[in-house]
């Protein structure tokens, strides 16, 4: 537990250290930490909304029952509206709100630490900011993406656009995937031109 304390306490003590090293027992717990804060965040958030819209298709069902279908049982209770109505659709503006706030926060919490932890991989810092760019890009495009196609379908700048997001999300896995791969590896045992060993 003090290993996981220490871990936690030095992230955040040293969000503006980009010099040194940071062994894998030491960056672990505190970015495990950091993404699930981010992840309670987005689910709390993400809950909220789904709630708001479930109680405005109910509200609609119980204003409009000819074009409503509820059925009840023992899982929980479904509801069928018939027609086209976008004033239902769920407003995702908090959602994406959050995500965006979220994931720059995660990548501003991680910055320092991913790069120290390179570091101890005697690697540069700066092998960690690709997958930032593509992070800010994806969380740029897809609320550009997910608006226009509600409010004008799946059109040929929609498909163009989704097209890219999908082109920017693969880019930025694999980005992702080759971080975690670097963060994962052992450090060096000796000391390095970013310093000693980390405790």
């Amino acid at each position: 537990m003090n290993v996981f304390v220490e871990s936690v306490r030095n992230g955040f003590s040293g969000l503006a250290r980009f010099s040194g090293r940071d062994s894998a027992r030491r960056f672990w717990p505190y970015a495990g930490v950091v993404v699930a804060l981010l992840f309670l965040a987005a689910g709390a958030t993400m809950s909220i909304t789904m709630n708001t819209m479930f109680s405005r298709m109910q509200t609609f069902a119980i204003e409009h029952p000819d074009q409503a279908t509820v059925t009840q049982g023992p899982d929980g209770t479904s509801i069928e509206i018939q027609g086209n109505h976008p004033e239902l659709t769920p407003d995702m503006t908090p959602f994406f709100t959050v995500m965006q706030a979220g994931s720059a926060a995660v990548v501003i919490l991680l910055a320092a630490a991913v790069t120290r932890r390179l570091h101890d991989r005697g690697r540069h810092g700066w092998w960690g900011l690709p997958p930032a760019i593509l992070l800010a890009a994806g969380m740029v495009l897809f609320p550009r993406v997910f608006q226009s196609t509600i409010e004008g379908g799946m059109t040929a700048d929609n498909m163009k656009m989704l097209g890219l997001l999908v082109v920017n999300n693969l880019l930025y896995l694999g980005s992702l995937a080759l971080l975690i791969i670097l963060l994962a590896g052992a450090g060096q045992p000796e000391s390095n031109r970013y310093g000693p060993p980390a405790p």
